[in-house]
């Protein structure tokens, strides 16, 4: 029997979303955003029950602020202290592993999902999606954008704005559209 529509997600192959696998799992992500994006400051308990209901693994201490968005939760890995600030977007159509204490800022978006360039292939209505890996102790500025299969060395800090489309080292400081790295730390 060949691979599911998940199974090629997740090993970035050509795939469709319109799986009614997939379709379910988007719709199940879909109703506990809206639970999570609606609840009260005041309601800590019921947020993280619906955070742990809904990420893939979820370490102690994360703290993330609504609005925040994703493809599906069960593919995100968030390390211990994470904070993810208003407006994080996190298309996890692949794995995105979150080394423990990151800092987003407002409105990053993390793309794992991509379209073939081809026009024709596009038109297909297949799609793939490339893993992402974000080290340790990373602070990503407000606005930045990261771009499917990059990966972020520990210690690195991603300027405001930024659209990282290569990896980046550990221990760098590192900024722009494409995103450079500007000096080491």
């Amino acid at each position: 029997m060949g691979q599911s529509e998940r199974e090629k997600m997740l090993t970035d192959q050509p795939y469709r979303g319109s799986d009614p696998e997939l379709v379910q799992a988007r719709a199940r992500a879909r109703a506990l955003l809206a639970r999570f994006n609606a609840s009260s400051a005041l309601a800590l308990a019921e947020r993280r029950a619906l955070l742990l209901d809904l990420i893939g693994d979820l370490g102690p201490d994360v703290w993330i602020e609504p609005p925040f968005f994703c493809d599906y939760g069960r593919h995100i890995r968030l390390g211990p202290g994470v904070y993810c600030n208003f407006g994080c977007v996190i298309l996890d159509c692949n794995w995105v592993e979150i080394g423990g204490q990151c800092k987003f800022g407002p409105n990053v978006q993390i793309y794992t999902a991509y379209h073939p360039i081809d026009p024709i292939q596009r038109r297909s209505g297949l799609e793939m999606a490339a893993p992402i890996r974000i080290g340790e102790n990373v602070w990503v500025g407000g606005g930045s954008m990261i771009c499917p299969g990059v990966e972020i060395g520990a210690d690195t800090v991603i300027g405001a704005g930024s659209v990282v489309t290569k990896n980046v080292p550990e221990r760098v400081v590192a900024a722009g559209n494409p995103c450079r790295v500007i000096r080491s730390l």
